[in-house]
């Protein structure tokens, strides 16, 4: 427990990183008795995590920490799902009520107390480009679909800076042709 209690939040304990405090079987022992304790929480198959006691009680760790903890863990890339970030970028007013990422890695899922988040595979294209603006309007775009890529671009052209828009326009050949070609008629187009 001291070491999970040095660890940041949202900071992945498995009994690989144990090993030097004993052998397999004793690490494997000890993190069942501490979960079954509650001391730990279990999001997968030997990967626990330490929940956090506030004044208020006990709660999961922040889902977005755990999430990069995970994509650092595993080198994976792992972003907000397209109606996440159609939210954040103003283009919808409805409020994702389950948490889904994207992920380069494979598709799992992991409870986190009551809140269940889902780690989807997804492919390259969904995952570029590295700026987030740009990376989050690209995801929007591919949630909201080809019929609303026109109107939603043209909210995208007044609320995002001009160097996030040149990036949207330079990843234009790694993306489905109907999300390329609605990007060049809206921010290559004049009028």
């Amino acid at each position: 427990m001291s070491h999970a209690k040095s660890l940041p939040e949202g900071a992945l304990i498995g009994a690989k990183e144990l090993l030097h405090l004993g052998k397999r079987p004793a690490v494997d022992q000890a993190l069942r008795r501490l979960r079954k304790s509650h001391e730990l929480m279990r999001l997968a198959q030997g990967l626990y995590v330490l929940p956090i006691k506030t004044r208020f009680g006990v709660r999961a760790p922040s889902p977005e920490k755990v999430v990069e903890a995970l994509a650092s863990a595993r080198a994976e890339t792992i972003v907000p799902h397209g109606a996440a970030a159609a939210n954040t970028l103003g283009l919808t007013t409805q409020v994702p009520t389950k948490l889904v990422y994207l992920s380069s890695g494979p598709t799992r899922h992991f409870k986190l107390g009551a809140q269940a988040v889902e780690i989807k595979h997804a492919p390259q294209w969904m995952l570029l480009p590295t700026k987030p603006a740009a990376g989050q309007a690209v995801r929007a775009l591919a949630w909201l679909g080809e019929q609303e890529a026109g109107e939603a671009l043209k909210v995208l052209k007044r609320k995002l800076p001009e160097s996030t828009l040149q990036e949207l326009v330079a990843v234009r050949r790694a993306l489905p042709p109907w999300m390329s070609k609605s990007i060049g008629q809206a921010l290559l187009t004049h009028g």
